[in-house]
C-alpha cells in the first residue's frame, strides 16, 4: 500500500466497514468475494488495512484503531495512547497551547495533544506517513487543531510554538539503531532544536546511556503497565531543575524522583524481595526505592532489593521469598515435585540461564495445582535460586 486515497473514498470506506474484523483465515474466502465487486488492488489495500487496525487495537483501543488509517511502520513506532495522553497533559500544565511536533509518524502523539486542547503542525518528510496523520485528525474529529504538512523537519521554522516535541525514527534497514546519533534525526540537532523553544520533549529510546543525556534537560522513564516503552528529554519544564531524573508509572501517573542517592548496601537476603520497575531500573533510581522500603540489594550489580519487612510500594513488586538455594537443577526439580508445584514462573536477572530452558528442565510434568515463581540471579557475587510468591 502505497496511497491511501482509495481507502478514503466512499468505496473505500464502504470496503473498510466490510472487511472489519476479518479473521486470518477467512481473508482468502473474503478477498475472493469482494474481487468479484471491486478492484483488486482495494480489496486488498481494505485487509491490509483491516490488519493493522487489528494489531494498533493495543496501543490506540479499538474504538480509535478502527477509525484510524495505519502503515506497518506507524503501528509499530507510533507512541501508546496512554502514554501520549500523558505526555501532553504535562505539556498542557506547562501552559502550553501549540506545538509543533516534528516527525509525527501516523499523528499518535498529535491527537493526544489535540485531544488536551493543544493547536499542533505536525510534520513528516514521509508522503503516505504524513497522509495517515492527516487521515487520522480527520476520522477523530480533531482536523481543526491539527495541520499536517509534509516536509523535512530541519526545514520547519517552530518560532511561532510554544513547545516542540521531536520523535526521531530509531529504527533503520538493519532494525533498531542504539547510537542516538544515528536517529534521523541525530539527536544532537533535536537537542538543538529543543533548546529554541520555551518547552520541548524528546522522545528517545529507554536504553539511551545516561551520559547521553544533555546537562540542561530532565530526563524521564515511563512504564505502562510494566513495561517500559520510552524515555523523554525534557526542556523548559521550570518545576523540575536541569538533570532531575524521574521514573514515571502508568497507570496513575506515579513519579518517582531522583536525589542522587548513593549505591544501597549489600544484604543477606531477607523474608521479602522486591522486583523494582523497569522504569526504575532504567532511570538508576533503585537506590530511592530502597531507601522507601528499608532495604538493601542481594548483589551490589543486580536490581533486586531485599527487606525483612512488607511495604507495599507502586515502583516494586513485592515477592516473600521460602528458600535460597545454589544454583541446581536437579535439586529444583525434587523440591518442586515434593511440593505439588504446578505452575512455575522463572524470572532473572544476573543469570545466563534462560527461563524457558529451566521451566521445561525443573517442571518437565506440573505435579499439581501450587505456585512458585524462582528467581534466577546472583546473591554475593554466587549463582543462585531464591524461591517465593508474589504478595
Amino acid at each position: 500500500m502505497n496511497d491511501l486515497a482509495p481507502l478514503l473514498t466512499p468505496e473505500g470506506r464502504a470496503l473498510l466497514d466490510e472487511v472489519r474484523g476479518t479473521a486470518p483465515a477467512d481473508e482468502l474466502a473474503v478477498a475472493t468475494r469482494l474481487r468479484r465487486e471491486h478492484p483488486a488492488e482495494l480489496v486488498s489495500a481494505a485487509l491490509g488495512q483491516a490488519r493493522l487496525r487489528q494489531r494498533a487495537a493495543a496501543k490506540f483501543g479499538a474504538e480509535d484503531a478502527g477509525r484510524m488509517f495505519f502503515t506497518p511502520n506507524g503501528v509499530e513506532q507510533s507512541t501508546r495512547a496512554s502514554v501520549a495522553a500523558y505526555r501532553a497533559l504535562r505539556l498542557r500544565e506547562l501552559g502550553v497551547t501549540s506545538v509543533a511536533d516534528l516527525c509525527c509518524g501516523i499523528g499518535g502523539d498529535a491527537i493526544a495533544l489535540a485531544r488536551a486542547g493543544i493547536r499542533v503542525l505536525a510534520v513528516d518528510r514521509d508522503p503516505l506517513t504524513a497522509a495517515a496523520a492527516r487521515a487520522n485528525a480527520d476520522a477523530l474529529g480533531l482536523a481543526g487543531l491539527v495541520e499536517v504538512r509534509e516536509a523535512d523537519v530541519t526545514d520547519v521554522d517552530t518560532a511561532a510554538y510554544d513547545a516542540v516535541f521531536v520523535d526521531p525514527a530509531r529504527r533503520g534497514g538493519r532494525g533498531r539503531i542504539f547510537d542516538p546519533e544515528a536517529y534521523s534525526p541525530p539527536l544532537s540537532w533535536a537537542v538543538e532544536a529543543a533548546r529554541t523553544a520555551p518547552h520541548a520533549a524528546l522522545k528517545v529510546a529507554p536504553g539511551i546511556p545516561h551520559e547521553a543525556v544533555p546537562a540542561d534537560a530532565e530526563s524521564e522513564w515511563i512504564s505502562d503497565g510494566g513495561d517500559v516503552k520510552e524515555a523523554v528529554l525534557w526542556f523548559g519544564t521550570g518545576a523540575t531543575a536541569p538533570g532531575t531524573v524521574r521514573a514515571t508509572l502508568l497507570p496513575g501517573p506515579r513519579s518517582l524522583l531522583g536525589r542522587g542517592l548513593p549505591d544501597p548496601e549489600v544484604r543477606s537476603v531477607g523474608r521479602y524481595l522486591y522486583e523494582p520497575d523497569g522504569a526504575v531500573i532504567r532511570a538508576h533510581l533503585v537506590a530511592e526505592v530502597a531507601e522507601e522500603l528499608d532495604g538493601g540489594l542481594v548483589d551490589p550489580t543486580i536490581a533486586y532489593v531485599t527487606s525483612d519487612e512488607l511495604r507495599p510500594t507502586p515502583y516494586a513488586s513485592a515477592y516473600e521469598i521460602t528458600d535460597r538455594l545454589p544454583f541446581n537443577v536437579k535439586k529444583l526439580k525434587a523440591l518442586l515435585r515434593e511440593r505439588e508445584v504446578g505452575i512455575l514462573t522463572v524470572k532473572k536477572r544476573g543469570s545466563a540461564v534462560e527461563p524457558e530452558e529451566l521451566r521445561r528442565k525443573a517442571l518437565p510434568k506440573p505435579q499439581g495445582s501450587n505456585a512458585v515463581t524462582v528467581f534466577l540471579t546472583r546473591v554475593a557475587g554466587a549463582p543462585t535460586m531464591l524461591l517465593g510468591h508474589p504478595v
